[in-house]
């Protein structure tokens, strides 16, 4: 089977590839030097591409372990349910603060310029 995260991976809940797919948010120690390499990378692709508000960079690794840019997302999927509302989540940031954070850079507003509002109830 091919090592893809086609549709039915990623949203069909009943597929194979769903039921064999690990997700997996957490960096163990060894993989540090890596990651501080992609995130210099995601970092140089933001400025380069002149991105804005939040983005998703995806990176693949070759069999020595060499990460390359997959595809840059500037529009990621918001469902609270995908993986970037899943990382940011992993990171500490409630879905409502991701959101939110996302709104107050698209506006250019601090934390300091807008009222937080809270819904009751909701995720």
């Amino acid at each position: 089977m091919p090592r893809i995260a086609d549709y039915a991976a990623k949203w069909d809940e009943n597929s194979l590839g769903y039921r064999h797919t690990p997700v997996r948010l957490g960096i163990p120690p060894a993989d540090a030097e890596l990651v501080r390499g992609m995130t210099e990378t995601a970092r140089a692709c933001w400025r380069l591409f002149g991105l804005r508000g939040y983005a998703r960079m995806d990176f693949r690794c070759d069999e020595a372990g060499r990460p390359y840019v997959l595809e840059i997302n500037p529009n990621p999927c918001l469902e609270p349910e995908a993986g970037f509302a899943a990382a940011a989540a992993h990171a500490g940031l409630s879905y409502v603060d991701l959101v939110d954070h996302i709104l107050r850079a698209g506006i250019g507003a601090t934390a300091a310029d807008v009222p937080r509002h809270r819904a009751s109830g909701g995720r």
